[in-house]
């Protein structure tokens, strides 16, 4: 079915519900027979055939299950690309993979480190600055690690 440009809100609550689907980890076979499970659709299982509305519905019933909207992550500022700035990040991620943070966002991390040196961006972080904040995030690991045990 193609798509014409008038209907590019269709094409974004199918979107929105496709990432819905993969948030709360619905397979094909689970997410058809809630689809054929919804009354107002008359047993289609296919967001292709649904109406604006009915995918508004289909969504609504998403969010019941628990799926929240967020909206995109509007980045005005570049991401810092220097060596102390990747390191900062792969720490960070390390922190989520091991389940230490609630947030692993990038705001998240902004804010650990404006709260750590008082600058607001990683970009603007000077090199003392930088390494005082690796070294925080590598006691925070060695810390859990230490708990762990």
């Amino acid at each position: 079915m193609s798509a014409a440009p008038s209907n590019a809100n269709r094409l974004r609550l199918i979107k929105l519900i496709h990432v819905a689907r993969r948030e709360l980890r619905m397979d094909d076979e689970t997410y058809r027979l809630m689809l054929s499970g919804m009354p107002a659709l008359d047993g289609v299982t296919s967001t292709a055939d649904l109406s604006v509305p009915n995918l508004v519905q289909v969504l609504e019933q998403l969010k019941r299950k628990g799926f929240k909207v967020r909206p995109k992550s509007d980045s005005k500022r570049p991401r810092a690309k220097d060596g102390q700035s990747r390191k900062i990040r792969s720490l960070w991620l390390s922190l989520r993979d091991a389940g230490l943070l609630r947030d692993a966002s990038e705001e998240a991390l902004v804010n650990f480190v404006k709260g750590a040196t008082g600058v607001a961006a990683l970009q603007w972080l000077t090199g003392a600055q930088a390494s005082q904040v690796i070294e925080q995030l590598k006691q925070w690991l060695q810390r859990a690690a230490q708990e762990a045990v």
